[in-house]
């Protein structure tokens, strides 16, 4: 991988045709929203209302305040449809000028906004199908990293989908992620009560543990992979027709490559 100077002082970090950089402007943020669409309504089976439909886009209130990572394929020369793969981070002010997070819709955040120090919100994720492979993870990750370095990030969270709106369908998969990978109570969201859906849905030695973690969804792979923890309850969220997982990562906790190596390269720009 290779850096270039980009937006605001971000690094643009290329590898092989494919580029990540923070969008820019009104017409890189339309080209996310169209990627999204075509992910979440197209493939994923979420239900558009009239609007949504009509436009083909994937927005919200939110988008307007946050920064966006995207995924370019320079292959593809500079237009919208280059835009291959895409992240959402709100830090605390930012989430501040729409009055909370988006999550706050699904769990008590509590937790999030006592923490002493910067945190931030990860939110919709999405690859085009094509692109779905570990280069594409990569650069997401590495941009991730950049990102936390630059603002000084001290905890990530949000919330991570499971595929369909059944619970029972999913219970070793909810009931693994709460018996193995609980945040510890002083950083654990809860689901909202009037949303609440219990995650201990099965004995917790009626599975093996490896098998129903290879059937876990890449994203929350990614996250538990970084040492990462999940709150307490689900969310099924039927306009998207998944079940959400809260998700929270203590950066200090991180060990993954992307990381260390940004942190390096921090300290040697203070040298």
């Amino acid at each position: 991988m290779s850096e270039v100077t980009g937006a605001a002082g971000f690094p643009e970090i290329r590898a092989g045709n494919l580029g990540l950089r923070l969008a820019e402007n009104a017409a890189d943020r339309d080209a996310i929203q169209a990627l999204r669409y075509r992910v979440f309504y197209g493939e994923m089976g979420a239900k558009a209302d009239a609007e949504t439909a009509a436009s083909q886009r994937d927005k919200d209130a939110y988008d307007s305040i946050a920064d966006h990572l995207m995924v370019v394929d320079h292959e593809l020369g500079d237009g919208p449809d280059s835009v291959v793969g895409t992240y959402r981070l709100i830090r605390r002010e930012a989430a501040a000028r729409l009055g909370q997070f988006y999550s706050a819709d699904e769990y008590d955040l509590t937790t999030m906004e006592q923490f002493d120090g910067n945190i931030m919100e990860l939110g919709r994720s999405c690859v085009a199908a094509a692109y779905r492979g570990r280069a594409t993870m990569q650069l997401l990750w590495s941009g991730i990293a950049a990102y936390v370095f630059q603002h000084d990030i001290k905890l990530m969270f949000g919330c991570a989908s499971l595929p369909g709106i059944d619970p029972d369908a999913l219970e070793q998969e909810l009931t693994y992620l709460y018996y193995n990978h609980l945040a510890p109570k002083e950083i654990r969201p809860r689901a909202l009560p009037h949303r609440y859906i219990e995650m201990r849905r099965v004995d917790r030695d009626s599975f093996e543990p490896r098998r129903v973690l290879t059937r876990l969804p890449p994203l929350i792979k990614g996250y538990l992979r970084l040492g990462g923890f999940v709150g307490d309850g689900a969310v099924v969220d039927p306009q998207f027709n998944t079940t959400d997982v809260a998700v929270i990562v203590k950066t200090e906790l991180v060990t993954d490559r992307y990381f260390r190596h940004y942190e390096r390269q921090a300290r040697d720009n203070e040298a």
